[in-house]
């Protein structure tokens, strides 16, 4: 038997360029001080008013989408956690929170994840952030584009994917990190990786790469026994991986920030303005 007998056969294709911003940013967020801290949050609450909203209209809200309301109002009254350093003496801290989805497209035949930008998210409802999601998901994209709803226009994309490292990291990282506003501009301040949304079933965690000051990866949702007015009962949960960075803030507010986006989204938050005024489904906040 021959070596290429062992090998069986194969298909060679050209390495995809623009997958280079995507390994750029994994280069550059290994060199971040993140922090990880894995959750289970009870969702019952919300997942039995997005039920009973589909059931009732026929119309579904994306859980992605609530979770994204529930973090951006979390943030906006924690603004320390989406800070960006401005060289060595100063933090901006932004009252917009500009979060960063990954929406899977096909590009040249093959599908990729793509970044999408839902600005002001801590203004929005959770029917709006789910339409912007749904129109996001269905937008053209041309051939050259890596984000999705991106100004750059396609030929300056092919160019910037072409150049070698060092030149990608002199012309666009080194000035993107050292300015926080443009940071902001053209990455938002906050990513959020759905893990379920790729086929993931059960509770699961993601430890995410990434450069932004907070990083959030939604895992899988199990149904785990828990304690309501003293009695076990089959409660449904979400694993959620949050990772701050611990050269802009500490684990003291980081804990204030998760204690009060774990109140938010065991309430169900948000979802009472898109229930149309559904009396017999109760959000509890206390």
């Amino acid at each position: 038997m021959t070596p290429v007998d062992l090998i069986g056969s194969f298909e060679k294709r050209n390495f995809p360029q623009f997958r280079n911003p995507t390994i750029d940013t994994m280069i550059w967020g290994r060199q971040r001080h993140h922090v990880p801290i894995l959750l289970e949050i009870d969702v019952t609450e919300a997942r039995s008013a997005i039920h009973a909203q589909k059931a009732k209209t026929g119309q579904g809200i994306s859980f992605t989408g609530w979770i994204i309301k529930c973090l951006a109002q979390a943030i906006s009254e924690h603004k320390y956690v989406h800070a960006l350093r401005k060289g060595k003496r100063e933090l901006v801290l932004f009252d917009d929170v500009d979060v960063t989805i990954i929406i899977e497209r096909s590009v040249a035949g093959e599908k990729l994840p793509m970044p999408y930008i839902i600005r002001q998210a801590d203004r929005k409802t959770v029917a709006e952030i789910h339409t912007e999601i749904r129109a996001a998901q269905k937008s053209t994209i041309a051939a050259g584009d890596v984000q999705v709803g991106s100004s750059t226009t396609a030929w300056m994309m092919n160019i910037f994917v072409m150049l070698p490292p060092f030149l990608r990291n002199l012309f666009f990282w080194q000035p993107l990190f050292r300015d926080p506003f443009r940071f902001k501009r053209t990455m938002g301040t906050v990513s959020v990786t759905s893990i379920s949304m790729f086929g993931g079933g059960g509770m699961s965690w993601g430890i995410p790469i990434g450069i932004h000051p907070l990083l959030i990866a939604v895992g899988g949702i199990a149904k785990r026994p828990g304690v309501i007015d003293e009695q076990i009962v089959i409660r449904e949960y979400v694993g959620l991986t949050v990772m701050f960075d611990h050269d802009v803030t500490d684990g003291a507010p980081v804990a204030r920030f998760i204690g009060y986006l774990q109140k938010l989204m065991e309430g169900g938050y948000g979802l009472e303005e898109d229930l149309m005024g559904d009396k017999d489904i109760q959000i509890n906040y206390e």
